[in-house]
């Protein structure tokens, strides 16, 4: 049975109204004020709230916009003794659903009552649907949530086993691939990349040399000078490793990436040629750090020509070999930031 609280200063449309609504199968409770009304809320809820708008004390106007906000499933009707459209509409913007004018027609009080009674069960429908789908897609979230970082965890896992192969491959570069990483990653972060161009970044770095494994041990091993078929073989690595990655569906463009590593912003790099815009900046990155660790390290061909040769090479090619963003990036790590790669103090 849905309750009703009337509240009206005049007895006697209290009592009427009541009479007429409990006849009809409402249950109310009446109040002679606003004030005596706010008690009443406190203790008890209602359906529906009639009230007078022209009331001693606290205007109806005001004690139906408190009742609403505070009870905000309680509906609200006003009752008014003027057919005033301006009345109305101040009655209306207190987010009450109807109003009903003195002296009363009976139909109309009750068709009032029962088209705002069935406006609340819709908008408190409508209220649960809403929150019950917010819950869905917060569930539905956290389960996408998980599943993407079950995904990248495979995805990572299955990345480091191919850099493991490279090492296996290829002893003399043991730690290059992820000392590349870390100083691509640093560099992207100075450079302002977004957190999706480092998470490429660090993943192509890491298996940027993949291609290797294709590349005979005894070369890649070999002290001293190579021949130019044996360099050419070594220039086919970008390609290979492209090859490698380009079935597999990553959320990243690593495959480019790899591929590019060796490119150089005025077309003279390889495995094809390009040049400025061609180049993935991600690309751009990682052939810095490339250039840069490899300079900084041991091989079997030469000994490592350290760090400051390393910056000497891309300063002196900043905007013809590298590109120019990076190659400041990059020397603002190691000169303002200090960067040092794991395991290896900066020279003095």
């Amino acid at each position: 049975m849905p309750r009703i609280l009337i509240i009206d200063d005049e007895e006697t449309i209290r009592d009427i109204l009541g009479q007429l609504l409990e006849m009809s199968g409402y249950d109310c409770t009446l109040a002679e004020d606003a004030s005596a009304a706010r008690d009443i809320l406190k203790k008890e809820t209602f359906d529906l709230i009639l009230c007078d708008i022209n009331m001693p004390g606290e205007s109806g106007v005001d004690f139906i916009q408190y009742a609403l906000t505070e009870y905000p499933d309680t509906a609200g009707v006003m009752v008014t003794a003027l057919d005033d459209p301006a009345m109305a509409d101040s009655a209306l913007d207190t987010g009450v659903y109807g109003y009903v004018i003195k002296p009363f027609d009976r139909n109309g009080v009750l068709i009032s009552v029962a088209n705002a009674l069935r406006r609340r069960q819709l908008e408190m429908e409508t209220r649960a649907h809403r929150k019950s789908l917010e819950e869905t897609v917060a569930e539905r979230t956290t389960e996408l949530q998980k599943s993407v970082a079950t995904l990248r965890k495979a995805l990572e896992g299955s990345i480091h086993a191919m850099a493991l192969t490279v090492v296996m491959r290829d002893p003399y570069t043991a730690g290059h691939q992820q000392r590349v990483a870390t100083l691509a990653c640093a560099i992207a972060e100075e450079m302002g990349l977004s957190a999706d161009q480092i998470d490429c970044i660090r993943m192509a770095a890491t298996i940027h040399d993949l291609g290797k494994i294709s590349i005979p041990a005894e070369i890649l091993s070999k002290p001293g000078s190579i021949n130019e078929i044996e360099f050419n073989l070594i220039k086919a690595h970008p390609q290979v490793g492209y090859d490698i990655l380009k079935p597999i569906e990553f959320p990243w463009p690593i495959a480019r990436v790899v591929f590019q590593h060796h490119e150089r912003l005025d077309g003279s790099g390889y495995p094809s040629g390009l040049s400025g815009e061609e180049i993935l900046t991600e690309a751009s990155v990682l052939g810095v750090a490339d250039v840069v660790e490899a300079m900084a390290s041991h091989r079997p061909y030469r000994p490592a020509q350290g760090i400051d040769s390393a910056l000497e090479e891309i300063t002196q090619h900043r905007g013809t070999l590298y590109h120019p963003d990076v190659v400041d990036a990059c020397l603002k790590v190691f000169r303002e930031k200090e960067f040092e790669f794991e395991g290896r103090p900066r020279e003095k």
